[in-house]
Parts: C-alpha cells; sequence; structure tokens
C-alpha cells in the first residue's frame, strides 16, 4: 500500500536551456534560479528527467518515482514508458526557427522513437504587434516549398497571425509555425525534442556557425494545404464551484485554466497524474497528506491514486495551469454540458481537435 506521504504533489525542479533567441524574463519575471545575463529560452517545467524537491522523494527524476510507484503514480498511463507530456515556460525575445515537427508514425519508423511531437501554447503575455507563423498563406506543395526554401523566398508564403495574452494555439504534428520576437508561452507538447528546422532567420552560434537545418526531412512531414488557424474558441464553466476553461482537448493532453478563489477549491483527478503550475500568488496544494507550498511559476505533478487535488490559498486568488495527459475527453465534456452550456457550442470546441 502506498503511503499517503508518497502521494503528496512532486514539487519538480525545472531545467533551464539557454537558445540564441532567448531573453532574461524567465529568471527576473518568472522567479527562475538562473543567470539573468544569460539568453535563457526555456524552462522545462514537467519533464520525466527533472528532479523533485521536498517530500519523500527529494532529489530523484520523475522517472525514478514513475517506475517505484508505476499505477499509483500513472493512472492507466503506461509506467514503463517516460511521462507523456511535457511543459516549458518559453521566452522569446527574438524569433524561434521556422520548423516542423514529426507524427508519431514517421518518428517510429524514421528517428526510431516511440512519438513524434504534438503540441499547443497559451500566450502569458506579448508585446505590441507580436505575431506567430502558423502555416501557408496558400496551398503549396513540395516542390515550390524545397525551391523557396533554398533561394530564400519562404517568407513569402508564410501566414502570420498577432497574438494577445490569454490566446491558446493548437499545432498538430506537421504544422508549419514559429513564435515570434516579444512573446512568452506556456507550451505543451508531447515528449519529444524532434525538431526539424527549415529557416532560422540566417543566424550564427557564437562560433560563427548556422545552426542545423532539415529541409528534407521537415518537407516529408510538412502539411501543405493552406489554413485559417488561429486562436482557439475556448470553453469556459463553472464546475463544482471552480471557475475552469478549457484551452486544449487533444486525446494526448487536456490544457485547462482555473480561476481559484480566496476560500479554496477543489478539482478531480479523473484518475490521471495532473500537472500543475501556478501563474499567480503562493498557494497549498494538497493530494493526499500533507500539502506542498507552491510558489508562482512553479509545477508539481500530482499523483493519479489522489482522488482530488485541494487548492489551498495562501493570499487571495490564484491562477493556475492543470495538464491533464491522456485525457478522458468524455468526462472533459460531459462536465462542461452539466455546467448548463449549450450543446452546440461544446460541440464547436472539441471539434477543434478532432
Amino acid at each position: 500500500m502506498i503511503s499517503t506521504c508518497r502521494l503528496a504533489p512532486l514539487r519538480l525542479v525545472p531545467k533551464l536551456t539557454e537558445a540564441i533567441w532567448g531573453g532574461d524574463a524567465l529568471v527576473t519575471r518568472f522567479g527562475k534560479a538562473g543567470d539573468p545575463h544569460a539568453t535563457i529560452g526555456e524552462s522545462w517545467e514537467c519533464y520525466d528527467a527533472n528532479r523533485l524537491t521536498g517530500g519523500a522523494f527529494e532529489g530523484r527524476t520523475l522517472a525514478e518515482v514513475r517506475g517505484e510507484l508505476g499505477p499509483a503514480l500513472m493512472g492507466p498511463i503506461d509506467a514503463a514508458a517516460a511521462f507523456p507530456v511535457l511543459t516549458k515556460f518559453i521566452d522569446a525575445r527574438a524569433a524561434l526557427s521556422v520548423q516542423v515537427h514529426p507524427d508519431d508514425a514517421y518518428a517510429q519508423r524514421v528517428e526510431g522513437q516511440p512519438n513524434g511531437k504534438t503540441e499547443c501554447w497559451y500566450i502569458l503575455d506579448a508585446d505590441p504587434g507580436a505575431e506567430l507563423v502558423l502555416g501557408w498563406t496558400r496551398d503549396t506543395d513540395r516542390e515550390e516549398y524545397e525551391r523557396r526554401a533554398g533561394d530564400g523566398t519562404l517568407g513569402e508564403i508564410l501566414r502570420r497571425v498577432p497574438v494577445q495574452r490569454g490566446d491558446a494555439f493548437y499545432l498538430p504534428a506537421g504544422t508549419l509555425h514559429a513564435i515570434g520576437a516579444g512573446i512568452r508561452v506556456f507550451e505543451t507538447q508531447q515528449t519529444s525534442d524532434l525538431t526539424y528546422r527549415i529557416f532560422d532567420w540566417n543566424r550564427v552560434d557564437a562560433h560563427g556557425k548556422p545552426r542545423e537545418l532539415h529541409v528534407k526531412k521537415a518537407g516529408d512531414v510538412l502539411d501543405y494545404r493552406a489554413t485559417d488557424a488561429g486562436a482557439v474558441r475556448q470553453l469556459r464553466f463553472s464546475d463544482g464551484g471552480v471557475d475552469r476553461t478549457l484551452l486544449i482537448a487533444d486525446r494526448r493532453f487536456l490544457v485547462e485554466f482555473l480561476i481559484v478563489s480566496p476560500r479554496g477549491e477543489r478539482i478531480a483527478s479523473d484518475g490521471r497524474p495532473l500537472t500543475i503550475t501556478l501563474l499567480s500568488n503562493p498557494c497549498a496544494l494538497r493530494a493526499a497528506g500533507e500539502p506542498a507550498e507552491i510558489a508562482p511559476y512553479s509545477s508539481v505533478v500530482t499523483p493519479a491514486d489522489a482522488e482530488f487535488v485541494d487548492f489551498e490559498p495562501n493570499d487571495g486568488g490564484v491562477d493556475a495551469l492543470v495538464v491533464r495527459p491522456q485525457p478522458d475527453l468524455e468526462r472533459a465534456r460531459s462536465a462542461a454540458l452539466a455546467s448548463g452550456l449549450d450543446a452546440m457550442q461544446v460541440d464547436d470546441f472539441f471539434g477543434q481537435f478532432a
């Protein structure tokens, strides 16, 4: 039997990574422990190799605890495989490369990896006029893509989308994309680092060398159809007193934004491990046994065997992002319908991810 102290929220130590396009916001604004003079691009919040701090598993990795607790942590999700989602904060002081990710079948066949990468972004904030690259302005094909990638005219058919705080974007594998300059995002993705860069804005690294491009592999996996996709139409409702906004409802992960009142709230785990990231104010989180004190812009994983997670704010209300890997989408749909939302509105939201 798993003791309650081992079912407490698992506090994660983030992994910071420098990037040619990064800035200082993750340290100076988000409170990460790093060099404010470095160009830090990402903070990997929930990752299989993240170490834990505090509690019964101090210093262990999430992977090690996954192997020890098995279904108590993972529920119906394969405990022998890597934790299925990776969440990040991203600070794009400059634009990221124009890129694409493969799907699971291509990753398995060509790269020998278990999955590709479908991902999504929640915009934390953005400078005035900031934009994403998201798909093509018109239908194209591999021949035109390779020609334009070679002669430097690819930008003429890249589709640019303005962004603002609170927007969410869904990027299935095969979607051409780039985060533009002046944008801070929370990213949720399949656990994979397979990225095929197509164009990197003619940048060079500290040694004067350009980063590697992957034009041919990208050509294998790109969706060449024009798109009008923009920010996701979100679904907001009250569920047992909890203010929930569903952002993304993919079969790989469900991402939602919670507004927790100062009195505190309770959410169901649905028998899954949850990743919870606070966006405002400190808060204690209790899954079973002792609560874990969490600072803003910090993350935890709660074990699947904990039926509920309680938010116990220390000072005022709390905003949080909750990610449910391999979610029960029918349960989420039922909760939205039970709140009184119109069925057509609910179907419209979930239909965006079909």
